[in-house]
């Protein structure tokens, strides 16, 4: 669709996971997304390359830009012909001023969507456990904004008449305003004993809720000192959440756990962390890129038909292989003949997924099984390819030869620092230090080290436990001096995700901040 045009998305209160499938799509492809601090930046992650994003910024962080620098900014791009997403916290139309957003398109003359988003008034109850709406609680709930725009005339929020409706009510924007809101409410006639809580950041791993009465939530909200953002229940259904209270009870709720795969192979190790409660922060400490050249790679496929064995040693390094016999014509049967040996499960499931049989898969992911299973196989005077990443371990062509095999050891791809790396420093200087980081190869390790080059990196760790999916991995963080805290015994991304949960089991979560 040519022309500039705006589409005013709402992201949801946190969890990514509550991004509507339109929202996702609009992310997908818009030019320019104009995001805040309410936003979760990992959404972000949806948006194609080239995408410009722009942070309007947040109270104290130096850059923040007012709403007229907001709307402006939106209309500027969306004249320039581009297709602008404003990706607003919870929905744009529910105290969020998308409705002045949208006016300000409508008075450009520039076209533009409302895609509505799930608003924390549901999400953030149903995540601590307090139903919106209960049969026997409450059949009516109200939304109020705690804290009024500027205005001369009286105010508008009809204290009297939400006390006397009864039902739930719900707070937005009101932590700040807290004691003299309820003070209203029950000046209003509602009874101090009724139960009200107040809740921060839901539906996010830093989700923290405080639940008392009206009269007692003020106080008790000062001693936990919990700031904005978070809104305010009222209602005798805030009770039920001592029994349907799931998100905090979650193994790993409150954990922050570093992932540092690449960016394409992080996903499916996130999520299963993710299910547990972990807030996981994506730092990928390498990246794959094409190899210098590709001379040798395209030489080993011009003749596949010579090789006895195909020995594919990555996810990644299936896609490649595969994908450059598709750029230079090549045929599948001209595998026929050739056995196939996968290190692991994940990469076997690659070449299954092109309909091939893979005929080797050691018990133990690791280059030495792979190569003690072809010697068994018999590889003596035969040749082999071996398409992997530049730079690899030499242990398995080394085996191989000494048995006897002939070995192309030939570059697929080689991999590199990529740059949100460098944001690592940061990450483990701040107040809200990770729990865990997890390396998943020797690569994620040393290029690790590298972003802390000139500082010990043990007390660049202090305190943050070490994960290592399998043995070389831990090897490759023990020569640098780092004590391995977690270390499956099944070296695959699913056992590395349920050792981690038992190694958490018996410890407490941090305090929140």
């Amino acid at each position: 669709m040519s022309g500039g045009r705006v589409s005013l998305v709402g992201a949801g209160p946190g969890d990514p996971g509550l991004l509507t499938l339109h929202g996702r799509r609009c992310l997908e492809g818009a030019d320019v997304v104009i995001y805040d601090n309410l936003t979760n930046p990992a959404l972000l992650a949806f948006t194609r390359p080239g995408c410009e994003t722009i942070f309007t910024g947040k109270h104290g962080s130096g850059v923040r830009l007012t709403q007229e620098q907001i709307s402006a900014t939106m209309v500027e791009h969306a004249r320039a012909g581009r297709w602008v997403v404003r990706l607003k916290g919870g929905d744009p139309f529910v105290f969020g001023r998308g409705g002045e957003e949208a006016l300000e398109c409508v008075r450009a003359g520039i076209p533009f969507e409302i895609v509505p988003g799930v608003t924390a008034a549901i999400a953030a109850l149903s995540y601590a456990g307090i139903p919106l709406t209960h049969r026997d609680h409450a059949s009516v709930a109200s939304f109020v904004t705690g804290h009024e725009a500027d205005h001369d005339g009286p105010a508008t929020v009809r204290w009297e008449a939400l006390a006397r409706q009864g039902g739930t009510l719900v707070l937005y924007m009101s932590v700040l305003q807290l004691a003299a809101n309820l003070e209203h409410l029950v000046a209003a006639g509602l009874a101090p004993t009724t139960p009200a809580a107040a809740i921060r950041w839901g539906t996010t791993p830093r989700q923290q809720v405080v639940r008392g009465t009206v009269a007692t939530l003020p106080k008790l909200v000062a001693e936990a000192r919990l700031r904005p953002p978070a809104l305010i229940v009222v209602g005798s259904v805030v009770a039920l959440a001592s029994e349907l209270a799931w998100f905090e009870r979650r193994p790993l709720f409150g954990r922050r756990i570093v992932v540092t795969r690449p960016r394409g192979q992080a996903e499916a190790f996130a999520r299963l962390l993710e299910v547990e409660g972990a807030e996981v922060v994506s730092l990928p400490t390498i990246a794959p890129r094409p190899p210098a050249s590709f001379a040798a790679f395209d030489a080993a496929l011009a003749d596949l038909g010579r090789y006895a064995w195909l020995v594919l040693t990555s996810p990644h390094g299936v896609e490649v292989f595969f994908e450059r016999m598709r750029a230079l014509g090549r045929d599948l049967r001209e595998l026929a003949g050739v056995g196939l040996a996968a290190i692991g499960p994940a990469t076997a499931a690659g070449i299954a997924a092109r309909g091939l049989n893979v005929a080797l898969t050691p018990a133990e992911y690791r280059g030495e099984a792979v190569a003690d299973a072809l010697v068994a196989a018999g590889v003596a005077g035969k040749r082999v390819l071996l398409a992997r990443a530049a730079g690899a371990r030499t242990v398995l062509p080394e085996r191989l030869r000494a048995a006897g095999a002939i070995v192309d050891d030939v570059a697929t791809y080689e991999t590199v620092l990529p740059p949100e790396a460098a944001s690592a420093p940061a990450l483990f200087a701040g107040e809200r230090r990770p729990d865990l980081v997890t390396f998943t190869s020797s690569s994620t390790v040393t290029n690790f080290a590298r972003l802390f080059a000139g500082h010990d990196l043990r007390a660049v760790l202090a305190g943050v436990a070490v994960g290592c999916i399998g043995p070389v991995t831990a090897a490759t963080a023990r020569d640098l001096g780092l004590t391995v805290d977690v270390e499956p015994n099944e070296y695959t991304v699913p056992a590395f995700a349920d050792a981690i949960l038992r190694f958490f089991a018996d410890s407490p979560p941090p305090p929140r901040a």
